[in-house]
Formats: structure tokens, C-alpha cells, sequence
């Protein structure tokens, strides 16, 4: 005779399976619902997502002393560049107090800025800082690439640190390196002869020379991170595919890391395009470069009176960088997001 436990109500005839520890504790269902429920995380709403914190007063006071900074330093400046670029002082006729002067707006500045001697300086600017921008940024990634690819870790460590301090080494303590060096009777320049061989350090080409020496180490720390980040299953990947190293960097690797090469151009054509103390010390007048202009102008080396126009190179080295920025800053943001 068998025995048999009455089952409870509400319960099938099925025996109880025993709970494991690794089973989750069921919860009270919520009222109204046949579902157990389970109480909110803090920091979540009942959607699921995260829950979006407002910006209170407290985000913006913490900017507003980096607005108060951005808008002493540079909006200020620029204010009295763009007005001392399109106003024109002159004294006032007989009959008035002595120094009185009254201000017009013009554009004569704008347009002399634009013609002769003042043109071929941008112009030059412009040539110098594409040319030496394009040099520096393959010459640069080929020294990336070794970096990176490197085994060792003393040589990337030293070649970074060697790259930080080169490329923040300019002025005239770089003019004096190359004078003592390559110039006329530099120590290199008497041991290779090189004035026979028509090397001349005061030249344009002296000149570029010289931009590299600075140019190449800012591309080297603009594009190993962005190497570091190219995954290396995507090289596996590839490599199983039967894609040869060609055909990874044409279809792979230089797509995804272009917007941080072209970066890396625009970075180096503004940097040489604002460079002043380094050409001043080397060349002097020889090289028409915009921002030597600007230095004769405001000195009078050449003519006087024409302060208002060396506001106005200024106000065009403004717009050229102005269209600079405005092509980097989107490749920065294209590139973070594809090595993100």
C-alpha cells in the first residue's frame, strides 16, 4: 500500500523540484499584475535607460571662468584688430583743437593687404606652410608607423620624449642651431662642402629645412595614437581573408586613419603658417613670409603709417586660420569616433 500527499490547492500533482541557491529569489508580484517585479535601480527610469542628470547652474559657473579667460585674451585683441583694420584715423582740419583726430570706417586697409608686396608675403606664407605641412606629415608617419611597430619599449619611450621636446623647440634658439650648423660657415656646411654643392640655409628651401626639424616630431605625436588605435584583429582578420599588407592598408587601414592624417596636415600648415621668430632670426626680408610683413609694418622698418595695415594682414592670417580650424576640428571629431 502506497501512500500519497494530498496536494496543496492551487498546486499541481507534479512533484516540487528543490531550489538551488544559483536559482534568483522570486518577488512579490506587483499589485495588479501576474508578474513579479523587481524595484527600480537608483540612477534608472522605468524605461530602462539611464537617467539623463540636468545641467544645473553650477555646470555653467564652473566654465565661466574659461569664457572669462577666451574673452579677455582673445576677444578683446581680436576687437581691436578688426576695428584697427577697417577705420582710418585722421587729424582734423584748421580751426580745431591741436591733436584732434576723427575716426571713418574704410576699406582701403583690406584692399592694400591684398595687393603688391603684402599679397606676395601671404602668398609665400601659404607655399612655405603646404610644402613643409606635406613633408613633415609623411616624413612624420613613416617615423609613427616605426614607433609603433617597434618591439622595443626604450625606443618608443625615447623617440616620444624626443618628439615632445623638438617639436616645442623654435625661435631663435633654433635659428642659432642651424646658423652654427648649416650656415655659411656652419661646422656641416665647411665638412661636406655644401656651398659648392649650392646649399644655402638663407633661402626658402633653408628655410624648410629648418620647419622640419619641428614639423616632423608634431606629426610623430599626432599619429600614434591613432595608429595605436587600429585594432589588431582587423590585421587578422584581413590576413584570413587572404589580404596581402597592400591591401589591409588600402581598404583598412587608411580609410579609418585619414581623417587623423589629414588632421595632422592641417595642424602642421597652421603651426608653420604662424611661425615669426625662427624665419625673423634666419632670414631676415629674403623670404617674403606674411608674418614678417607684419613686423616691418608695425616697426616702420619700411614705410610709416602703416600700422592699420599690419592689422589688416593680421585680420587675413585670422580668416586663413579661421578656415583652417574649420577643417580640423571635423576630422578630429571623425577620427575619435572611428577609433573610438
Amino acid at each position: 500500500m502506497t501512500a500519497s500527499a494530498t496536494p496543496h490547492r492551487g498546486t499541481d500533482n507534479a512533484p516540487a523540484v528543490p531550489r538551488r541557491d544559483t536559482d534568483p529569489v522570486p518577488t512579490a508580484p506587483h499589485p495588479g499584475t501576474d508578474r513579479p517585479s523587481a524595484s527600480p535601480h537608483p540612477g534608472t527610469d522605468t524605461t530602462g535607460g539611464p537617467r539623463r542628470r540636468r545641467r544645473g547652474p553650477r555646470t555653467w559657473l564652473a566654465v565661466l571662468p574659461l569664457v572669462l579667460f577666451a574673452g579677455v585674451f582673445f576677444g578683446l585683441p581680436l576687437t581691436a584688430l578688426l576695428l584697427g583694420a577697417v577705420t582710418r584715423t585722421d587729424p582734423v582740419g584748421p580751426g580745431a583743437p591741436e591733436g584732434a583726430t576723427t575716426t571713418s570706417l574704410t576699406g582701403d586697409h583690406l584692399a592694400l593687404s591684398l595687393q603688391g608686396p603684402y599679397l606676395g608675403s601671404l602668398l609665400g606664407s601659404v607655399q612655405l606652410s603646404a610644402l613643409t605641412a606635406l613633408l613633415g606629415g609623411v616624413l612624420g608617419v613613416l617615423v609613427a608607423q616605426a614607433v609603433v611597430t617597434s618591439r622595443s619599449g626604450g625606443l618608443r619611450t625615447a623617440a616620444l620624449t624626443a618628439s615632445g621636446v623638438l617639436a616645442n623647440f623654435g625661435g631663435v634658439p633654433l635659428a642659432f642651431a642651424f646658423i652654427a650648423t648649416l650656415g655659411i660657415s656652419g661646422v656641416v656646411t665647411q665638412l661636406g662642402d655644401l656651398g659648392a654643392l649650392g646649399w644655402d640655409l638663407y633661402s626658402f628651401t633653408g628655410l624648410t629645412v629648418v620647419y622640419l626639424y619641428f614639423l616632423i616630431p608634431l606629426m610623430v605625436l599626432v599619429t600614434v595614437p591613432a595608429l595605436d588605435g587600429l585594432r589588431p584583429q582587423w590585421r587578422e582578420a584581413a590576413r584570413n581573408a587572404g589580404a596581402t599588407p597592400w591591401q589591409f592598408w588600402r581598404h583598412v587601414g587608411l580609410p579609418v586613419l585619414a581623417p587623423s592624417l589629414l588632421g595632422g596636415l592641417v595642424l602642421l600648415f597652421g603651426t608653420a603658417f604662424a611661425a615669426h621668430a625662427t624665419a625673423a632670426a634666419l632670414v631676415g626680408g629674403s623670404v617674403p613670409l606674411v608674418t614678417l610683413k607684419i613686423a616691418d609694418a608695425l616697426s616702420g622698418n619700411v614705410l610709416t603709417g602703416q600700422e592699420n595695415v599690419a592689422l589688416a594682414l593680421g585680420l587675413d592670417m585670422i580668416l586663413v586660420a579661421a578656415l583652417v580650424m574649420a577643417v580640423y576640428l571635423p576630422l578630429t571629431r571623425r577620427s575619435a569616433r572611428w577609433l573610438r
